[in-house]
This record gives C-alpha cells, sequence and structure tokens, in this order.
C-alpha cells in the first residue's frame, strides 16, 4: 500500500497543477468584477464631507477658504531664507525670553535660566516633506497700508536646549518634535514713495497660538506627567497672547524715523504786509509799481502775493495772509519785493527773511526790515543807496487737538478780542482725493481727473490717461477763518478728450460730502459712490486741524 499510495501521490499532483492552472485561468479571464467592495470612483467635488474629511484630514486654508491663496512662491522663498531667518528669529527669541526668565529666578531656588542652544533646526519650512501648509488674505483698507493675514503650520527639527541652574545643579531641558499653528497679521505701514516703499512692519496674532512640543529632562519625556502637558500648553500660550496677540502688536522700523515720517502742518503764520517806504525807482518816470511776494522754505506751495500798487514808492496793503506751517524750528519766512512789468521780467527791488523760531506762539510781533538785495548778506556788496523799509506783524498759532465742543467752552468762559477770538477759530482744511475706481464715460477710453469745489475754489488734480481706476494721491489745503459747519465739499471726477472733439470734457460722476462730521470728528477717510456713475467709487480722505 505504500508504494500504491505514493504513485497515486504523484499522478494527483502531475494532473491536479495542470487542471487548476488551466480552471484558474478562465475563472480570472471571463469572471466578472463586483463593485460592492470597492466603490467606483467620483470627483471630488461630489464627495460627502465625513467622507472628503477621512480622506483629506488636514486642508489647508487655501481650500477651505476662497478669500485665502496659495503662496508657493512665498514658500520657496522660505527654503532659500531660512539660515538666515533662523537667526534673526532666534535672536528675537532670546530678546523676548529675557524678561520671562527674570521673573522666575528668585523662585523655587532658580539661579539662572538661559539658552545652551538655539537653533530652529537644518529643515526649512518647505522642502520634499509637506511639512509647511500656508495660506494668505488679503484685505483692503482705507489707510496707507498693506494688511494681509498668514496662516501657518509648521512642524520642523529644531536644536533648543535649556539650562536651568537649581541650586547649584545644571539641569538641561531639551525642546523636541516642535509644531506650531498660527494666524498672524502683518501690516506693512506707512505706505511711502521711499524704497522700499514702507516704514515698518507690524506683526500680531490674530488668535492664541497652537504649540506642540515634547520636553527631554535627564533623558526622560517630561510632557508625559499628567497634567502638566496641559499645564504648560496654557502658560505658553497665555505668555505669548499677553505680548503679540491683537490688539498687542510687534513693531519693526524698516525706515529711519526721519525719513519715513511725513511732516504735517502744525500751525498757521498770520502774515500781515502793513506798507513799505522808500523803495528803488526802475520805472522810466522815476517811480515803481511795487508787490510783495511771500513764502515759507521747504514748501512747493504757490508763493502768496500782495496788490500791485502803481507808481508808488511809499505803498501801502494792509493786506492779511494766512500761510501753514509744519517745522517752526527751521522754517524761514521768505518776504521779496518786485517790481511789476506789463513786459518782460519783474525787478526785484529787494527782499528778507525772517526765521520762525524768533516768534513765540500766540505772540504777535512787528518787523520793520531794511530790504537786502539777496539772502547771501555776507557776499552782497554794500550800496550807497538804500533799498527801503518793510513792515510788517507776525503771528504763529499752533494748532490744537482739542474738539470743536471743548474750543467752544474755553471760548466761552474766556473773553478775548475779536482779533482773538478769530485767530482760535482758524484751521486748515485738508482734502486728499486717492483713488477712483469703475468710473465709465461716453467713450471706450477715459482720462480722469478730480476737481475739489470750496468756496468758490477750485483745485485739480493730474489727469490719468487711458484707465477706469485712477490713482491720485494728491492732498489739497484750504486755510479758513471759522471751521466749516453746515457746510459741504463737492468732487468731481471728469474726463478730457485728447484729440479734435467738440465736446472734449465729460462729467463722470461727483459727490457732495458734509463737513459736519469732519469737524467733529477731526477725520474722515471713506469711500463713496459717485453721482450719475452706474458704480464709480471714490476714495476721499479730509482732515481738519484747528488753530
Amino acid at each position: 500500500m505504500g508504494f500504491f499510495g505514493s504513485v497515486l501521490g504523484i499522478l494527483g499532483f502531475a494532473i491536479g497543477i495542470p487542471i487548476g492552472l488551466v480552471v484558474g485561468f478562465f475563472v480570472f479571464v471571463y469572471s466578472q468584477p463586483s463593485h460592492e467592495e470597492y466603490p467606483p470612483a467620483r470627483p471630488l467635488v461630489e464627495t460627502s464631507i465625513t467622507l472628503l474629511l477621512d480622506l483629506l484630514p488636514d486642508i489647508p486654508l487655501w481650500m477651505k477658504n476662497p478669500d485665502y491663496e496659495r503662496v508657493d512662491w512665498f514658500n520657496r522663498f522660505l527654503s532659500y531664507m531660512w539660515p538666515y531667518l533662523d537667526k534673526a528669529i532666534c535672536e528675537i527669541i532670546k530678546s523676548s525670553a529675557q524678561p520671562i526668565f527674570a521673573d522666575y529666578i528668585g523662585t523655587f531656588c532658580i539661579e539662572s535660566i538661559e539658552f545652551e542652544t538655539l537653533s530652529l533646526g537644518s529643515l526649512p519650512p518647505t522642502g520634499n516633506v509637506p511639512n509647511l501648509s500656508a495660506g494668505v488674505k488679503f484685505y483692503e483698507t482705507n489707510e496707507k497700508e498693506l494688511l494681509f493675514e498668514p496662516s501657518v503650520k509648521w512642524a520642523g527639527n529644531p536644536n533648543i536646549v535649556l539650562v536651568v541652574k537649581l541650586m547649584s545643579l545644571r539641569i538641561k531641558v531639551q525642546l523636541v518634535d516642535l509644531q506650531i499653528f498660527a494666524i498672524m497679521r502683518v501690516a506693512l505701514k506707512p505706505l511711502l514713495p521711499t524704497f522700499p516703499c514702507f516704514g515698518a512692519v507690524v506683526v500680531s496674532l490674530m488668535e492664541k497660538p497652537h504649540v506642540d512640543f515634547g520636553l527631554k529632562v535627564l533623558g526622560g519625556d517630561l510632557m508625559s506627567i499628567p497634567g502638566l502637558y496641559r499645564y504648560v500648553q496654557e502658560t505658553i500660550k497665555r505668555q505669548v497672547s499677553s505680548m503679540y496677540h491683537w490688539p498687542q502688536v510687534l513693531e519693526i522700523p524698516i525706515l529711519d524715523a526721519s525719513t519715513a515720517s511725513v511732516k504735517k502742518p502744525v500751525g498757521l503764520l498770520h502774515v500781515n504786509i502793513i506798507r513799505a517806504r522808500n523803495l528803488l525807482k526802475k520805472d522810466l518816470l522815476g517811480t515803481s509799481d511795487p508787490y510783495v511776494k511771500l513764502s515759507l522754505t521747504g514748501e512747493k506751495l504757490p508763493a502768496k502775493k500782495t496788490t500791485i500798487k502803481k507808481r508808488n514808492l511809499n505803498p501801502e496793503w494792509n493786506e492779511h495772509f494766512k500761510l501753514i506751517v509744519k517745522d517752526p524750528i527751521s522754517q524761514v519766512l521768505q518776504l521779496e519785493v518786485f517790481d511789476w512789468d506789463k513786459v518782460g521780467g519783474h525787478d526785484r527791488l529787494g527782499m528778507q527773511m525772517i526765521p520762525l523760531k524768533k516768534i513765540n506762539p500766540g505772540e504777535k510781533k512787528v518787523f520793520n526790515l531794511d530790504l537786502i538785495k539777496n539772502s547771501n548778506i555776507v557776499m552782497d556788496v554794500p550800496e550807497k543807496k538804500q533799498r527801503g523799509r518793510l513792515e510788517l506783524d507776525l503771528r504763529y498759532v499752533p494748532f490744537r487737538d482739542e474738539s470743536l465742543k471743548y474750543r467752544n467752552d474755553v471760548q466761552d468762559e474766556k473773553s478775548s478780542e475779536d482779533d482773538d477770538e478769530f485767530l482760535s477759530n482758524a484751521g486748515l482744511l485738508s482734502v486728499a482725493i486717492q483713488s477712483a475706481k469703475d468710473v465709465e464715460g461716453k467713450k471706450k477710453y477715459t482720462n480722469p481727473y478730480a476737481l475739489v469745489l470750496f468756496r468758490g475754489e477750485k483745485k485739480r488734480t493730474k489727469m490719468l490717461r487711458k484707465t477706469r481706476d485712477p490713482r491720485w494721491n494728491e492732498e489739497f489745503q484750504f486755510t479758513l477763518e471759522e471751521p466749516p459747519l453746515k457746510e459741504s465739499i463737492r468732487v468731481e471726477v471728469m474726463s478730457k478728450g485728447t484729440g479734435f472733439h467738440f465736446r472734449s470734457k465729460e462729467e463722470l460722476g461727483h459727490v457732495d460730502i458734509n463737513l459736519d462730521d469732519v469737524v467733529a470728528n477731526g477725520r474722515i477717510n471713506q469711500k463713496y459712490h459717485l453721482i450719475n456713475s452706474r458704480n464709480g467709487v471714490i476714495h476721499v480722505e479730509i482732515r481738519w486741524t484747528t488753530g
């Protein structure tokens, strides 16, 4: 039986293998697959939310929210800049941690706390491993700033070792497996016409940051102690939020303060040109037609002029002017007396200069000046004949920041002269025409410019060619004797043709702005829908500064 059993086993093996291969081949080729176990492929948009969250548990913000944008280019930038950013960020961490460490020294027998090693590691925020998922959201504001919110999730390989000296015993604490998730708000402001075109970087946190890490002390994981992990997490969130959670900010200056700061008006200089005596004779008939031209140094505004007194060597003017002062320490009042001529250039009879630092705020000061040939007194050749004298009085009134109500209360309580009341009510109305959007005309192309109309005065911006979204960024100033209460200012957007047209000008829209809110609040900065325009919007900033 043993022999016959072996023979039958060999025959069964020899016959069974071919039969099994043939049957398996036909079953594999001709059998129909079942779809019950494996569902058919469907587009991602047709997938249910539950299944989508299972497939993609960490969806980046630029996919979940359409107002967040992908920043792959920024990730590549970080990968190249990482060695330098590592050192810069570590220096910020050291400087920020020093006051925190100082609070714990002396408590719990702690003698000192210091970093032995501080590095964010060699692994940059981008690379083959997707250890950074970032998105950014940009905001449009009415202020002169660029505002955006980057969202960052990062897992790195830092090398951070902290040494705590406790009762003469040095204990090393190592941070491992660091993960950070934070939403920051970054503002580049103010925007300036000087490279890199912004004065500072202002950073703040919009939420409490999520920081996950492990701590190794004497070779063991300290975070495995029950309750300690949550306590450390909450402590870190509380400390970081107290320093940088909005509205707390970290400001990093980029440009020098003198470069970044834009000088704004600080007061008004009231100039009263009274008279002149014994002026030079420039006309053939032995007379002159004098007038006075006055301006402040460092100011781009057109110079003020008195009326022309025909055939008079001793003119009487008594004309009052108001000049805008931006720096009473360095600015100088320039006074030039000219002889008006109908043909050719006007002859200068003489000039004089008065530094504003010689005038005390609020004090009226009378000057009786000898006219000179030019401002370079050292090189001025002495002349036998005198150029005459110019008499005027000056008063510098600085602006105040009090509200209109407070000013009225003070004026009601204090009695003053008519001139004092006039000066205290005077102020400066600044109108900044920033930009417009979607201004359309009847023609295919528009060449828009803006007109500012107030109290009979008309100011005009430059004309921009072939655009429906002009950006002017021009400011105009009106010196007023009293607050513009119950008044309005009109801004018109016009278009001018560049060829030969019968109708060369076209109004694209206008807006009337009430100035009561400007006087009450000191400033408005808004966008207004243009009247008689389909979708036109204009951005205007108006400030009222009192003296």
